[in-house]
This record gives C-alpha cells, sequence and structure tokens, in this order.
C-alpha cells in the first residue's frame, strides 16, 4: 500500500481527493491535515509514503509546510494547486524547495474528466521518488527537530581554461523533477557579464497555466530575461536571454534559427531534451555546452552523449544535489558527462568559459 497524507483547508476538495484516491485499491489515505503546521505535525507521525500538498493553507502555507517537511522528514510531496497566479508562483517555489511535481485542481468544466485517474497515477509515480533532505530547505540553518544547521558549500574551485578552448556560442540545459530549483541555482549563479544564449527544456507535468507561467516565475528568481522560445527567432539576437521550451513543443536550432516542432514524443515527453541536444550538437559542435540536470528517466542523456562526441562542453548534475538522480546518472553511465557537479559550480564552469572567450576576444 501507498500511505498518502492528504492537506486541504477545502472540505469539499478533501471530499474529491479522498473519493478519486479510494478508487485505486494500491493507495490508502492515513490522515488529513487543514493547515500547514498540521501537515507538518501529522508527516513526522504517520511517515506517509506521499503528501498532496495544498499552496493556500491557513496558519502555515503549504509553501512554509513544504519548506519544514523538506528540511525534517523528507517525503515526497505532490502539490494539488489551482491555476490561479499568485498560487502559481507559490506552487513553483514549493517545486524548488523540494516537492516533486504538480496536478492542478478541477476545474469545473469538462476538462476534470479523468482528473481522479490522473491524481492516482501522480501519486503512484511520485511514490517512487527517493527525495533528499532539500538543500534549499535551510529553514534559517536549522530545522524544528533540532538538527544540525546544513552548511553551505565552499565556493567552487576555479579551473583554468585552455587557451585554445572554441568560444561557447549557446548553452543547452536539460531538466526534469526538481528541475525548477536546480535551474534557479545554475542561473543565479552565473555571471553578471555573462551573455551567451542559454536554451532550456524543463518538463512540466501540468496544464498550459502552469507551465506558461514558469518563465515569469523563473525570471523573477533569478534576474535573467527569461522567456518562451518562438519559430524563427535568429539565435544571435539572444545575448544573455533564457529561452524555453514552449509547453507541447519541441525546442531545436537549424541554421542558426529557433524551430518549434510538434514531432511525436520522445522517452514520452515534448518538449524533449534529446532532441535539443541532438540539434545543438550538429550546429555547434565545439563551441556549444550541454547540462543535464535532475529529473527521472534518461531523456537527455543520448543526446549529451552526441554534444560531447562533437567537442562540446557537456555537464550532469551530481547526485548529492539533486532531486531525482535519473537522467544525470544514465548521462554518467553512458560517459556523456565531461564534469559532474552540483549546479552552482557547472554555473561557474560555464562562467570560467565566457570569460576566457571574451579575453581571447
Amino acid at each position: 500500500m501507498i500511505r498518502v497524507l492528504v492537506v486541504e483547508d477545502s472540505a469539499t476538495m478533501r471530499h474529491a481527493l479522498r473519493e478519486a484516491l479510494a478508487t485505486d485499491p494500491e493507495l490508502q489515505v492515513v490522515g488529513e491535515a487543514v493547515d500547514g503546521a498540521q501537515a507538518v505535525e501529522l508527516v513526522g507521525r504517520l511517515r506517509p509514503d506521499v503528501v498532496t500538498m495544498d499552496m493556500m493553507l491557513p496558519t502555515m502555507s503549504g509553501l512554509v509546510a513544504t519548506e519544514h517537511i523538506m528540511a525534517e522528514f523528507p517525503t515526497p510531496i505532490l502539490v494539488v494547486s489551482s491555476a490561479d497566479r499568485q498560487e502559481l508562483f507559490s506552487t513553483y517555489n514549493a517545486l524548488a524547495a523540494g516537492a516533486v511535481d504538480v496536478l492542478e485542481k478541477p476545474r469545473g468544466d469538462d476538462s476534470d474528466a479523468g482528473w481522479g485517474r490522473r491524481l492516482c497515477s501522480c501519486v503512484r509515480l511520485v511514490s517512487r521518488i527517493r527525495v533528499i533532505t532539500h538543500p534549499r530547505a535551510r529553514l534559517d540553518g536549522r530545522s524544528r527537530s533540532g538538527a544540525e544547521p546544513i552548511v553551505p558549500q565552499a565556493p567552487p574551485r576555479a579551473v583554468p581554461i585552455p587557451a585554445d578552448e572554441p568560444t561557447v556560442q549557446v548553452v543547452a540545459l536539460g531538466a526534469s523533477t526538481g528541475g525548477p530549483g536546480a535551474l534557479t541555482d545554475l542561473l543565479r549563479a552565473l555571471p553578471v557579464a555573462f551573455t551567451t544564449p542559454v536554451l532550456c527544456v524543463q518538463h512540466i507535468a501540468a496544464s498550459e497555466p502552469f507551465a506558461v507561467a514558469f518563465s515569469d516565475w523563473l525570471a523573477g528568481q533569478t534576474g535573467r530575461n527569461v522567456s518562451y522560445g518562438t519559430e524563427g527567432t535568429p539565435l544571435r539576437s539572444l545575448a544573455g536571454r533564457v529561452v524555453l521550451a514552449p509547453p507541447d513543443r519541441h525546442l531545436l536550432v537549424r541554421d542558426g534559427i529557433l524551430r518549434l516542432s510538434a514531432a511525436p514524443p520522445r522517452h514520452s515527453c515534448r518538449p524533449s531534451v534529446d532532441v535539443l541536444f541532438e540539434s545543438v550538437a550538429a550546429e555547434y559542435g565545439s563551441a556549444a555546452a550541454g547540462c543535464l540536470l535532475t529529473g527521472m528517466g534518461r531523456d537527455g542523456a543520448e543526446g549529451l552523449l552526441q554534444m560531447r562526441a562533437r567537442g562540446g562542453h557537456t555537464f550532469a548534475q551530481d547526485e548529492a544535489s539533486s532531486v531525482v538522480y535519473g537522467m544525470p546518472r544514465e548521462a554518467a553511465l553512458l560517459g556523456a558527462a565531461a564534469f559532474i557537479m552540483p549546479p552552482s559550480r557547472i554555473a561557474a564552469r560555464l562562467g570560467e568559459l565566457s570569460q576566457a572567450a571574451r579575453a581571447r576576444r
């Protein structure tokens, strides 16, 4: 049995969650919480396998409850939230703090058909994720349970860049589960003067309103110019920009131009990291850098290997900092990543490559 704690202040929504979860014989609701403080207490006492978490809660918000849970009793958290803009931003903050997936609440229209099945499927999926004491859920360095403070990592040591390294013209990023936090850490750590275009695929298994709001949230978190890719944009016009693959479209580069594609999914993913990486490998070879971050599955590993085979700079996130060590692990097993390190150190290395290129120019 997969033991589920339901966190929701609306009695109507709690009933809907209970009814939907009861249809799956593998799922058992072991408790219900109506505010964040009660949620934290019940997670510590019941130790459920999965928590379904509302964001807008009295006393203690769902975001703060998520931070406490991931700092004290790491548990897979499925955010069940509405598409209201304020709640969307709280949802992404929760994902950055260690929640592993999001499902939109029923809308009260035709889109609700099959919502209960989607809920059960999501709960089963996240229950298989081995979560970590999340590095961003520091709670001022000490958890309420009195655990020792989390010691910040030392600044990454500079690594000299050989004089003959080719100029990096584009950086390609791929991420899935745990990606919002990893992308935030990487983009924040890039030097202010870093202007190389960054193309990014982030898997978001949620409705379009959730996915569309991600660019605004990421821009606010990082101070970078973040937008969704548009068909026909020349890459040379994207200096200093972070470009995301739009919902349900592959993002790739051909003849120096951004292309969007509705081609079939790869590894059940559209957008696919492999599609982006393979196009960048073919187009830019040694003048590209590829980074594969936290996520479930294997999307991006083979594409990163192609980038390395063509001389590109390749990175994979390390296990200790990954919410899910799936995609980067596959890249490491293939020998696709020349460097395996946390996002902040990847950013430092990219900054060194950019600085070396500017010095040569």
